[in-house]
């Protein structure tokens, strides 16, 4: 309790710190964004956003966030430009507005928003799924253009509300924590996990029980009626539907509306402020002992118990560095907050605790597994050793090559130049040195001197060499001869040999060498200590690919044939060539984002360099009915393709462009599954003009296309897993030949994977026969 007063004053003054700051930068311009009888031309940014949203918090709550925000036509405006900009349309502000004015007014939009007079019903279009042997597809709802701006302008108030407030466990939905971040979490900051468990929903859609909980706990926060009975009629009419444990979340797919992030968050958001008081407990029981979490005295290593937690919308893991016991009780606890407080179904058969080291666990679409560091960061094998040192040999003879051509060169150099000053010594009488010729020439060989100095005495060999034919056998060494030579002499050469035995000497160079040999071989064996010590004490995360999915997949929609081999697909043979290249590319791209944070990536560029590069060379081979390799000399391997202007293009990732490719990326990348199961086919009769289906396009120069789904080309029920791939998600079947008009820009970002059929007005489609 005394946590969460703390908690709640340390929010409350942040709070008033950010009202303060922020207000600043509104005062000038409060009056353009309150007054709504005003003609709204920019939206506002988001700096403004918060401010204005601030502005209303009082007392811990939030009050009449609709009339004061959601319903501004700024607010709405900006609303606008988001959906624009996912939808990949660009254009400034100012014409934005023009867009929207053609389409629908803004303020009288805002006007009926906070009047609460706005039909959300009225603003939906209804698709029915084609009745088919083994289907039970619902019918689908989906929002045209103007309830899609108000349900992103409720999002973006919501996430300003909220953003702050959610733990910093909690991924997916937010800016900046996404997947990939998730992911680096767990490879960078959890050390030495033993047991650990994956919360397993069993599949639901959110019912009316639950929604009035998500009504409630939005209410602790937000004081505004309005805005809950909007929420109520977006989850009533059907527009608005979460789905637990299920594959539609995060992924793209139509029939997700843009609100279903934040809200999982809001909803789970009370048990992972039970899950940190866990860990805060944990580490009171479990204090760090000196500088480190990992102490050691002698032969004994200090371990302290540490919980971590993930979740990503309704994926939850949790690890803990303890005994199973520990791991079980925590278990429960968590599974009793779901079950009771949240009143969710949890599919306890697989919500089961796992060894951290002998198991692995699916999570995010990947396997986790606890590992030795020695398996992430192995030590080079014999085999490599061997090529390095022959590579460091060929690079040492290559550098004394060079240097034996450097020296030849500035002889040849030095040469022209003294034949050039003796010529014009000879051909002009009483010839003067000028002044700049002299300084150049004596530049030039000053340099090459010093550089022939720096490399002889950096060469043992060389300086032992000289050194030993300066000293050798002299007769000015024997006694007897030294005492019938002048002094002067002798001065003079006991000098000389100071001199070569000061500059020349190996002996100190040797010993200089030989410290340093001696040196490397102890840095080597510590190192090789500290990795024993550490693959005996230490355990790290390894992220992997799930190659036998990702397999299954390649076999399913057909990249490959029961061999393994790549294989043409027939059906995308009526699209053009640009058209086949981009939809393989997209793909290609789409898996190589997700997966680059794995430790067997170089499996994913293996099926993307060969299967899926081979699969659409034989697929454009079969259209022209050609054989491979004339489609490659006509394509060529980068399967580059000339654009309307008659210039080359390469859609598809280079084979280069892929090996260079790794764990460099921390966006939030969607699945595959959305490209993968999604064809759009130019219609051969000519419709009328429409204009394009994308957010906010005004390009009426448009082409009719056909959605065509993976599971009905197939004939495969999605639900029946032992056909369908485990974990892919797949678009309502009831947009199955629903036809779209798009442009050539938005066509190619369908295909690339740029944008999804959810950055399309759901009004735009036609159900042509």
């Amino acid at each position: 309790m005394v946590l969460q007063l703390r908690g709640h004053s340390l929010y409350s003054r942040g709070i008033s710190f950010l009202v303060s700051s922020s207000l600043r930068n509104l005062s000038t311009a409060s009056s353009l964004y309150l007054n709504s009888d005003e003609t709204i031309t920019e939206p506002l940014v988001k700096s403004e956003l918060e401010a204005l949203v601030l502005k209303q918090y009082s007392h811990g709550k939030f009050y009449g966030l609709v009339k004061s925000a959601v319903a501004l036509p700024s607010v709405l405006l900006a609303a606008c430009q988001n959906l624009s900009l996912a939808a990949n349309s660009h254009g400034s502000s100012g014409d934005l507005a023009d867009r929207v004015s053609r389409r629908f007014s803004i303020e009288e939009l805002g006007r009926e928003i906070r009047e609460g007079k706005f039909d959300i019903r009225s603003s939906c279009v209804d698709f029915i799924s084609s009745s088919e042997k083994g289907r039970c597809d619902e019918s689908l709802l989906l929002p045209n253009l103007k309830l899609k701006v108000l349900i992103e302008a409720i999002r973006m108030v919501l996430e300003i509300v909220y953003d702050d407030r959610f733990a910093t466990f909690s991924y997916g939905g937010r800016v900046g924590m996404g997947r990939h971040t998730a992911i680096r979490y767990l490879k960078n900051s959890v050390e030495n996990p033993r047991w650990w468990f994956r919360v397993s929903f069993a599949r639901q859609v959110l019912e009316e029980r639950n929604v009035d909980i998500l009504c409630g706990l939005v209410g602790e926060k937000i004081n505004d009626s309005l805005l809950i009975e909007m929420i109520k009629k977006l989850f009533e009419f059907g527009i608005l539907k979460i789905e637990l444990g299920g594959c539609n979340n995060a992924r793209g797919f139509p029939q997700e509306c843009g609100l279903c992030s934040i809200l999982i968050n809001v909803y789970f958001d009370g048990l992972d402020q039970e899950i940190q008081d866990m860990r805060l407990k944990m580490k009171v029981k479990n204090p760090r002992v000196g500088t480190g979490d990992e102490e050691s005295i002698g032969n004994v290593f200090y371990k302290p118990v540490n919980i971590y937690a993930v979740r990503y919308l309704d994926e939850i893991l949790v690890i803990t560095s303890g005994s199973k016991m520990l791991t079980m009780d925590l278990k429960k606890q968590i599974l009793d907050i779901l079950e009771q407080r949240l009143e969710l179904r949890v599919d306890r058969l697989n919500t089961s605790v796992h060894s951290a080291v002998s198991e692995k666990i699916n999570f995010l679409g990947m396997y986790l597994q606890a590992v030795p560091p020695s398996v992430l960061r192995p030590p080079m094998s014999e085999k490599a050793v061997r090529a390095m040192k022959k590579y460091q040999r060929q690079k040492d003879v290559r550098k004394l090559e060079l240097r034996n051509a450097r020296e030849r060169n500035r002889k040849t150099m030095g040469l022209k130049i003294f034949r050039h000053v003796l010529k014009k010594v000879k051909q002009s009488t009483g010839f003067r040195f000028e002044g700049e010729i002299e300084n150049e020439v004596r530049d030039i060989f000053q340099s090459w001197g010093e550089e022939v100095m720096q490399e002889f005495m950096g060469s043992l060999e060389e300086r032992w060499k000289w050194h030993w034919l300066l000293t050798r056998g002299d007769f000015l060494s024997l006694r007897h001869i030294r005492e019938k030579l002048p002094q002067d002499l002798i001065d003079a050469y006991d000098g000389f040999q100071e001199q070569v035995d000061k500059h020349l000497a190996p002996t100190k160079a040797k010993k200089v060498l030989e410290d340093e040999a001696r040196r490397v071989e102890e840095e080597e064996e510590q190192r090789y200590a500290e990795r024993t010590v550490e693959d005996l004490t230490k355990l790290c995360m390894k992220v992997s690919a799930p190659e036998e999915i990702v397999r299954k997949a390649v076999k399913l929609v057909g990249f490959t044939n029961n061999m393994g081999r790549p294989r043409p697909i027939v059906d995308l043979t009526c699209l053009e060539d640009s058209d086949i290249i981009k939809w393989y590319a997209g793909i290609g791209r789409k898996w190589l984002d997700f997966f680059c944070c794995c430790h067997n990536y170089k499996m994913l560029k293996i099926i993307v360099s060969y299967h899926m590069r081979f699969s659409c060379i034989l697929t454009l081979a079969e259209k022209h009915g050609s054989t491979k390799h004339e489609a490659i000399r006509h394509y060529t391997k980068d399967l580059r393709v000339l654009d309307i202007e008659g210039s080359e293009e390469a859609h598809f990732p280079k084979e280069r462009e892929v090996k260079m490719m790794g764990d460099k990326n921390l966006s939030d990348p969607r699945p595959v599954d959305g490209s993968l199961s999604l064809l759009l086919v130019r219609l051969a009769s000519d419709e009328p003009l429409h204009s394009c289906a994308a957010s906010f396009c005004e390009r009426s120069d448009t082409i009719m296309y056909r959605v065509h789904l993976l599971q009905n080309r197939l004939r495969i029920n999605p639900l029946d897993g032992e056909k369908w791939v485990f974990g892919m998600g797949t678009i309502h079947s009831a947009l199955n030949r629903k036809c779209l008009p798009l442009c050539s820009t938005h066509i190619s970002d369908v295909y690339l994977g740029k944008i999804t059929l959810q950055d399309v007005d759901g009004s735009s489609f036609i159900d042509l026969r």
